[in-house]
């Protein structure tokens, strides 16, 4: 196995998000995505021109997954919701736990099939298991697969019936298997965290299957092999680091996102760079993530009519 090298971590974009989180590469916009939940903010940076682009969302936004051109599906408070970012028109809303008003989505990813998948969590991050996974399917069904979750993270997908899923409260990645109806036939804890390791948030899969998981108060990334080995650690100058996407030229860049809820003026003097995006070249290349795929014929038709490019 080669080793894997990294460069050290360049500040792309000092955003000073309080909760950044979603990062998406879309290699036709040669544009990294992310998000600042808290300040419900979408924001956009062009890699090839450096133009950067900040656009408002009126709830909480966990993440996005891209559909076409510049249709994109947002995780929300509530909501998964259709929408075309450069119009601001909704194309269609899904709501989420109407009786569970305090909870908000959280992380959310496509599989290699192009299902949608994601997690809920309270948003008052209280000490209650109120979260749950979900999985959409290109007809628009919703199915809740997991449940009992405290805080969401994740998914990363090895393939199609094999996934990774954190609960990052319980310091805890769990392997995932489920058959074609979705339905969980094996749960196993991956990897726990210690105190001193901080906390499993966002996380992703280079193309060998190696784990790249951030650690939220820990200040870094770790990857893991198959087996769960330690194999490489990146040091950030950020200390609660959230998410992360392989993209760029040869999809070989890490892009990451950082945060600076909770912190204490003390550990922002010392972590200057905390809610920043950040960029690290590596030896190794990430797994393209899919386009939300679906054939849902009514909104499939509002896209044909809404799914101007971004300019």
């Amino acid at each position: 196995m080669v080793k894997i090298k990294t460069s050290k971590p360049e500040v792309l974009w000092n955003a000073k998000c309080i909760l950044g989180e979603g990062t998406l590469w879309v290699k036709e916009h040669k544009s990294i995505y992310f998000t600042d939940i808290k300040k419900k903010r979408i924001h956009i940076l062009n890699i090839k021109n450096n133009k950067s682009k900040v656009i408002k969302i009126n709830k909480e936004v966990g993440f996005l997954a891209h559909i076409k051109n510049n249709i994109f599906i947002l995780g929300l408070q509530g909501e998964l919701r259709i929408l075309n970012l450069k119009t601001r028109k909704i194309l269609k809303s899904i709501y989420i736990e109407k009786d569970i008003k305090t909870n908000r989505i959280n992380d959310g990813k496509t599989d290699p099939s192009g299902r949608l998948w994601f997690g809920t969590m309270d948003n008052p991050e209280r000490n209650l298991t109120n979260g749950s996974l979900y999985c959409l399917d290109k007809k628009l069904n919703l199915k809740k697969v997991d449940t009992t979750y405290y805080i969401t993270n994740g998914p990363a997908f090895i393939d199609s019936n094999n996934f990774y899923h954190t609960d990052s409260r319980k310091k805890t990645i769990y392997k995932i298997k489920i058959n074609k109806n979705l339905n969980i036939t094996k749960k196993i804890v991956f990897k726990k965290f210690t105190k001193n390791q901080g906390v499993p948030d966002g996380m992703t899969l280079d193309k060998n299957k190696n784990l790249w998981v951030c650690h939220f108060h820990g200040a870094c990334i770790s990857i893991f092999s198959k087996s769960g080995k330690i194999l490489h650690k990146v040091k950030l100058p950020a200390k609660n680091i959230t998410n992360c996407a392989f993209g760029g030229k040869n999809n070989s860049e890490l892009f990451v996102t950082s945060a600076l809820k909770g912190m204490k003026k003390s550990e922002i003097k010392k972590f200057k760079f905390s809610g920043s995006l950040f960029k690290i070249e590596t030896n190794t290349k990430g797994i393209n993530q899919k386009k939300f795929n679906f054939n849902h014929v009514k909104t499939r038709s509002l896209l044909r009519k809404n799914s101007n490019q971004i300019t």
